[in-house]
């Protein structure tokens, strides 16, 4: 059974995970220092972990409903390290083309998995590192940028482990392409230690949320789950906190947060139905009002 061991790429919908080989696990509980907020979350992700493209409509909405109660830290976890992996029916990057198929119609987030035969990625470390040179720049531009990396990946089939795609992605996200470059050394060590405090926590997979309040009291979320799980953690950790209404008066106002949309993300946000999101943003790209980009496996809506 040794070859069926744990395939980074090989995300599981079910648990919701893209599991790394298992490592040494530190049996010691690491403190989570919160800062100007009452609950401190270290967000573990990847660019091209499809997992954690399946949980962007959940932390979106947390963001707008209680984001005057968290701060998160995002951590790369160097989900694709080379090919020498051998194991869980893919050994070559083709075979990761019909999985991410699956896991597009599993999340009902667009994704066109025939990167990996068109132009695949030999590792997802330089998208991992370019990401640690953006937030050295800024952190909000910083989660932007790999919004616009993932979109790269996911929709237009760029393979971001090429510069002239991350450059590409950094330029759009209004970054310093570059200092960008010229950073990329010293980022090369912040996600190396990234990659240590993974270990140090006992990170296994992606995506993988650790909660802790002022007292480091801590709840991890495993995976993408549903929004409940997110919105139940931050809660048990700080009760106090109070969900904020999102407005919505105009159906274009979430376009003014957040530039992309994807139908599921539009429908978890406002709590509607994948179907009735897409029939809204549909009708307004029909009257001219959202740009679309359409895909084999949806669409994503796009601020004019």
């Amino acid at each position: 059974m040794s070859e069926n061991k744990t395939n980074p790429l090989l995300c599981d919908p079910v648990s919701g995970m893209c599991e790394m080989p298992v490592g040494e696990k530190s049996n010691e509980k690491t403190a989570i220092p919160t800062e100007n907020k009452p609950v401190k979350i270290i967000y573990y992700t990847d660019p091209i972990c499809s997992s954690c493209w399946g949980i962007e409509p959940q932390l979106r909405k947390l963001k707008l409903e209680y984001g005057d109660y968290f701060e998160i830290d995002y951590r790369m976890g160097g989900l694709l390290p080379d090919w020498s992996y051998n194991s869980g029916g893919i050994n070559k990057p083709s075979d990761v083309a019909h999985h991410w198929d699956e896991a597009s119609l599993y999340y009902e987030m667009p994704i066109d998995g025939n990167v990996w035969i068109e132009d695949p990625l030999d590792s997802s470390y330089p998208s991992c590192i370019a990401m640690k040179a953006a937030q050295m720049q800024s952190k909000e531009k910083a989660i932007y940028f790999m919004r616009i990396l993932r979109e790269k990946l996911y929709l237009d089939k760029k393979n971001i482990a090429k510069w002239e795609n991350i450059a590409e992605a950094a330029k759009i996200a209004g970054l310093d392409v570059p200092k960008l470059k010229a950073d990329y050394d010293d980022a090369e060590e912040l996600f190396q230690e990234d990659l240590n405090l993974g270990k140090t926590l006992g990170v296994r997979g992606f995506p993988t949320l650790f909660l802790a309040d002022a007292d480091n009291n801590q709840l991890t979320v495993y995976g993408s789950k549903p929004y409940d799980s997110y919105e139940n953690a931050l809660l048990v950790l700080f009760p106090e906190a109070k969900k904020k209404s999102i407005q919505n008066e105009n159906p274009l106002d979430l376009f003014e947060i957040f530039p992309t949309l994807a139908p599921k993300e539009y429908a978890v946000i406002l709590y509607k139905s994948t179907s009735e999101a897409t029939s809204i943003l549909e009708k307004l790209y029909q009257q001219g009002l959202l740009d679309k980009k359409t895909i084999k496996n949806g669409s994503l809506y796009i601020k004019k």
